[in-house]
Order: C-alpha cells, then sequence, then structure tokens
C-alpha cells in the first residue's frame, strides 16, 4: 500500500503534466518556461525540478500518455488488425482512432513544437518505428508480399495516417470525414492487404 507521502507525490506529478500540458498548449512549447508550468501548478519552480528534469521531460512524459490513451482502445491490437487483412476492420481500427483525435492533439501539438528536443525526437522516432514494427508484424503472421517490401509498405501506410491527423490539428477536416476515412481505408488496404 502506498504511503500518503508517495500518494501526495503522484498528485503532484500528475498537476503538473496537466498543467503543463495546459500551459504549453495555451502558450506554445518556445514561449512556456518552467515557472509558467510551476505556478499553473500551483507549486514552484524547484518542485517541478523534483519531478523533471527539464520541459523536455514533461513532453516525453506527455508523449506517452498519448501513447496510452492512443492504444488503450486497441481491441484487436494493430497487429492483428493488419494481419486479418480484413478491409472492415481495418476501417473501424481507423475509425477508432480519428475519434481519438481531439483528446490527443494538445499533447500531439506540443511534441511537434519540442521537436528540436532531442529527448523528445528520439521518443517520437521510436514511437513511429513502434507502429510501424507492429504493422510489419502483422504482414509477417500473415505472409502477404515479399519480406523485403513488408516494411516499406507499412511505412507509407501509417506515413499517411500520420499526415492526415497533422493536417487535422492544424486545420481541421479539409474534406468530410467519412470521406477521408474511406480512402485512408482504401489506400491501407491496397497497401496492406492481397
Amino acid at each position: 500500500m502506498a504511503t500518503l507521502r508517495e500518494v501526495q507525490k503522484r498528485m503532484t506529478h500528475e498537476l503538473l503534466l496537466d498543467s503543463g500540458l495546459e500551459v504549453l498548449e495555451r502558450k506554445g512549447y518556445p514561449a512556456t518556461t518552467i515557472d509558467d508550468i510551476a505556478t499553473a501548478a500551483g507549486t514552484t519552480r524547484t518542485t517541478f525540478y523534483l519531478h523533471f528534469s527539464s520541459k523536455a521531460e514533461l513532453v516525453s512524459e506527455l508523449l506517452k500518455r498519448a501513447d496510452e490513451i492512443l492504444t488503450s482502445v486497441d481491441d484487436p491490437s494493430l497487429t492483428e488488425v493488419v494481419r486479418s487483412g480484413d478491409a472492415r476492420l481495418i476501417g473501424t481500427w481507423l475509425d477508432s482512432k480519428l475519434d481519438q483525435w481531439d483528446t490527443i492533439k494538445p499533447y500531439l501539438t506540443v511534441s511537434y513544437q519540442a521537436s528540436d528536443e532531442p529527448d523528445v525526437a528520439r521518443q517520437t522516432e521510436q514511437w513511429y518505428e513502434d507502429v510501424v514494427r507492429q504493422m510489419t508484424d502483422g504482414l509477417t503472421q500473415a505472409g502477404r508480399f515479399e519480406p523485403v517490401n513488408r516494411r516499406i509498405r507499412c511505412v507509407l501506410a501509417f506515413g499517411q495516417f500520420e499526415y492526415l491527423a497533422r493536417r487535422y490539428f492544424a486545420v481541421g477536416w479539409l474534406t468530410d470525414r467519412r470521406i477521408c476515412l474511406a480512402e485512408l481505408t482504401a489506400s491501407w488496404c491496397h497497401l496492406l492487404t492481397e
């Protein structure tokens, strides 16, 4: 059982993450200071540094949170969806991700703004590679396509998804969401199914 001190420490940590996300979203990564985040959390700069070594480390933890949000509803997993080769299942999985975009928008917008930070860039790249690996594993399990072609097909499919997400975060839906989903699903089916 956690002690009261451990519970308070965890609550302060979460409060700093929540407050940090709010301030970073409002002011932008470059303009936000450690003092801004600490003040928004009702704490001090010293307390911030007890939890995070830098603003970039806070953003890295926010990226972990975004990943948890995105993967918490994955049933079946992305690997299983790709392995199935089922257009309906692919469309359903993609639709569930589009449903999450408003929730994760502040997290990813902040991470894009902090992309010059080596730790954030490294974590973002690792996140992309993990997604591509999951997709590639699905193709491998299904035995679809030549092994040499599997990864690039997954990079292209995820690249389309990522680009559409970035455009949505920047300007919203430029085309009806249903049309975007239908075309993205068709493209994924072209790249990932036979």
